[in-house]
């Protein structure tokens, strides 16, 4: 199957070449970056960075009697 489909987009290059080309303009208008091209309409993923402030803790999975 995968063989297939490495053959398709090798012998129709031109596919190749749109759906590359498509799937790079969905990136970069995606991206949760401002580049401020003005170009493309841009829907950019929203980010959220939490910094983690808590103690760092350790899980530790043990047997004891009676478990």
């Amino acid at each position: 199957m995968l063989n297939k489909i490495i053959k398709y987009f090798l012998e129709n290059r031109l596919i190749t070449i749109l759906l590359l080309i498509t799937l790079v303009v969905w990136g970069l208008s995606s991206a949760p970056f401002n580049w401020h091209g003005g170009l493309l309409p841009r829907n950019p993923v929203p980010v959220d960075a939490i910094p983690d402030i808590g103690e760092n803790q350790q899980i530790v999975a043990t047997e004891w009697m009676g478990r």
